[in-house]
């Protein structure tokens, strides 16, 4: 009777251990592929997604040759400006016996006010009034002046708290840029009050007009230096209007500028909030 075989393994392939899914030392396999299936996935790949990025570039080159640095592409979305105030709060409240109080006010228009400064705007061209400033043909625009000294009783020189320490806040209504802007007509600021009583307010420059010579706007780069005009009002306000919140809303008339969108509040018009206590 022949003895059993002792080894019943020997002659067949060794069973393949979990290590061989990483390495097989049999085949040469990484990971399941050889060196050369590898060598031509990294190829593929490197191919393909160079063709993408050269192709994203240029893409990115082709647009960027149909754009001017100077003027958007598209301007067609915001046909006419918004309105802002100066100090930068549309909730203005404080105590005329308290400088601390209102300081921050002051300080703002102080600030602000500085690139209107005569003496900076010496340096600008004295444009005609009541026509429009077409530079189109020049590449560097010329600058028409704004003098600070045209907001009168509001441009802090004769009286540096602007009106607060007496209670007669002074607040500065501009426009938003737009590029290429012309109104129409002969736009001015009118602000009336909507706390149910009138209100007596004073505008500088007179009638709180805005002269079109500061238009149209060309853009940072070809108009620099330019500074847009403004309209101070003055809140003549008495002692019967202190402690009392007076809500007023001031917008841009006389011209084709919008001032009545119900989506945007700021279209053209802009309301805020004056406290004054003592």
């Amino acid at each position: 009777m022949s003895k059993k075989n002792e080894n019943p393994a020997e002659g067949k392939e060794p069973e393949s251990s979990w290590k061989d899914a990483i390495f097989n030392p049999r085949t040469g396999e990484f990971f399941g592929r050889t060196a050369s299936n590898w060598g031509l996935i990294l190829l593929f790949y490197l191919v393909f997604y160079g063709f993408l990025t050269a192709m994203f570039v240029f893409t990115m080159w082709a647009m960027l040759q149909t754009l001017n640095d100077d003027t958007p592409k598209y301007r067609d979305r915001v046909a006419s400006p918004g309105l802002a105030i100066r100090p930068n709060s549309l909730n203005i409240v404080f105590n005329r016996s308290e400088p601390l109080g209102y300081g921050q006010y002051v300080q703002h228009l102080e600030s602000f006010l500085h690139q209107y400064n005569d003496s900076e705007q010496a340096k600008n061209d004295l444009c005609m009034a009541g026509q429009y400033s077409e530079q189109d043909e020049e590449p560097q625009k010329k600058v028409c002046q704004f003098r600070r000294s045209l907001l009168q009783r509001c441009s802090g020189m004769e009286d540096t708290t602007f009106g607060y320490a007496k209670g007669q806040p002074c607040v500065i209504v501009k426009m938003n840029r737009i590029i290429g802007l012309k109104p129409a007509g002969d736009p001015y600021i009118n602000c009336t009050s909507k706390s149910g009583k009138p209100l007596q307010m004073q505008y500088f420059p007179h009638e709180g007009t805005i002269d079109r010579m500061y238009f149209p706007y060309y853009g940072k780069k070809t108009h620099e230096g330019y500074v847009q005009p403004l309209v101070a009002v003055k809140l003549l306000l008495k002692k019967e209007d202190y402690n009392s919140e007076l809500f007023v809303e001031c917008k841009v008339e006389g011209s084709n500028l919008k001032n009545n969108d119900e989506r945007d509040k700021f279209l053209g018009r802009v309301t805020f909030r004056v406290l004054v206590t003592e």
